[in-house]
């Protein structure tokens, strides 16, 4: 039995834990607004890091403030600050303060979401997000099925699991034995590789992955798909599923969604699509056409946690095949609680079973800032990006991806006459230097084989004067490096 002492520590009274939430608050404001005028990210030591991080023994108690403030320099020093109004890097986005809000709300409640009569609320306001996304996305609202899930990875390996057991419905029983050959799926060689781990998990193998050759507009080349799916199936394979990206991950181009939308059909294989950033844009009527096709996929992932700014992490799956997720992950026990008439338990119906209350973050910035309170920020983003695109042109860099969304590749022509590895060595070396002045943080990327730069507006702080400030960082960083 815990004595009272260590009790006080882990359920404090209503005076310290106010106490220690003003402390909180109070952190996060200095930090909130301090963050503009810090360096994006800098250098980080890692030998001191673990050091600093070791100190904590645990043998023990620390004051609560002391712990916080501890934390919290540590994470300000070390950490490349998504948050930044110049953080132009990977789909990171600045967290809205409801979806952070909502974060602690659903900590505090700390619902169980596996059974729906230990969670009604929670569980319906995740069903009324899926509806919604879905209805957006060109689903009929009153037959979208889905769940939330810890991101893009885990929505598609849902859709890929689904894909199986729909296709082959002996394979949830006798696995891959079952199948009476290979099975086979298609993605852009520009995809996000997730599909390689999906591939092991699933016991499909790696090899039975065909990444397929990109056009030049960087979308997936469908003559190609088409010449790959004959080829497998004159091999003994079994094509079952193809991947259609709205958002690729280094240049957020969106494939042909209505032509592979057609091909699947003529080919008889199912088509998911893979919408974990670009999937934002349904909330903008200006934007939602980009994603025109969609509609006819027979799955799709977003993840929230992209470019709809809530917190890590908040992917989901939507469907309209409500059966057949449950055929996926159907199971029994007698230790979980009877299934409530109509509703459904999320645990019969997503590879999770305990699981944090994701959707209420979302639930609450999109209450607080509307569908059109959205709308406006992704179009904000998509013209900042268009700002930027200008400015770059004029100051002689050459515009490598063609996309609505706010992702804008670029490279130096300057080398253009350089072979690959020093091509790749040249502008890997100038994201360095825009990184090591701490004033603005993007990536190098390799788009089809070519070297390029890549920049993405994923944060709602940022302004015109950002764009600014970034293309006078790698003006300087070109500047330097031919001098």
């Amino acid at each position: 039995m815990a004595d009272e002492s260590s009790e006080s520590f882990l359920d404090p009274s209503a005076e310290t834990a106010a106490r220690v939430w003003r402390h909180v608050l109070d952190v996060l404001g200095e930090e909130r607004a301090r963050l503009p005028a810090r360096p994006v990210g800098r250098p980080v030591d890692a030998g001191a890091l673990r050091k600093a991080v070791s100190a904590y023994d645990f043998a023990a108690p620390v004051p609560p403030e002391t712990a916080v403030d501890e934390v919290m320099a540590l994470l300000r020093e070390t950490s490349v600050h998504t948050a930044h109004p110049r953080y132009f890097g990977l789909f990171n986005p600045a967290p809205t303060v409801m979806g952070v809000v909502g974060e602690t709300l659903a900590a505090a409640a700390n619902p169980q979401l596996a059974a729906w009569s230990h969670a009604p609320a929670a569980v319906e306001i995740e069903a009324h997000l899926m509806r919604f996304l879905g209805h957006r996305l060109g689903y009929p609202a009153d037959e979208v099925a889905g769940s939330f899930t810890s991101g893009g990875a885990e929505a598609n390996l849902t859709a890929v699991l689904l894909a199986l057991t729909r296709t082959w419905p002996r394979y949830g029983t006798g696995g891959l034995r079952a199948l009476p050959g290979r099975p086979t799926l298609y993605a852009s060689a520009e995809s996000h590789l997730a599909w390689l781990k999906i591939a092991h998990a699933t016991g499909i193998g790696r090899d039975a992955v065909r990444l397929v050759p990109v056009d030049a507009g960087l979308r997936l080349d469908l003559g190609r798909l088409a010449a790959m799916i004959a080829d497998d199936r004159r091999a003994g394979d079994l094509p079952f599923l193809v991947v259609g990206t709205a958002g690729t991950t280094g240049a957020g181009v969106i494939d042909p969604l209505p032509e592979l939308a057609a091909l699947c059909a003529a080919e008889g294989v199912r088509l998911h699509v893979d919408a974990a950033y670009g999937g934002a844009a349904a909330l903008s009527d200006r934007l939602a056409g980009a994603l025109t096709g969609i509609e006819r996929a027979d799955s799709i992932t977003v993840d929230a946690h992209k470019w709809l700014s809530v917190p890590m992490g908040a992917g989901a799956l939507l469907c309209t095949d409500a059966a057949g997720l449950a055929e996926t992950f159907r199971v029994t026990t007698s230790y979980m609680p009877g299934a409530v008439a109509d509703t459904v338990d999320p645990y019969t119906s997503s590879q999770q079973w305990s699981r944090r209350f994701m959707g209420l973050k979302l639930f609450l910035s999109l209450a607080v800032a509307g569908r059109t309170g959205y709308a406006a920020q992704l179009e904000h983003d998509a013209g900042l990006a268009g700002i930027l695109r200008r400015r770059l042109l004029d100051g002689g860099w050459t515009i490598v991806n063609d996309t609505p969304l706010p992702v804008v590749c670029f490279t130096d022509p300057g080398a253009a006459e350089l072979p690959g590895d020093a091509s790749r060595a040249h502008h890997a070396g100038l994201a360095d230097a825009v990184v090591a002045g701490g004033h603005a943080w993007i990536s190098p990327v390799t788009l089809d084989g070519r070297a390029a730069l890549r920049a993405c507006v994923i944060s709602h702080h940022t302004t015109a004067a950002d764009i600014e400030a970034l293309v006078r960082a790698v003006d300087d960083a070109r500047a330097r490096s031919r001098a």
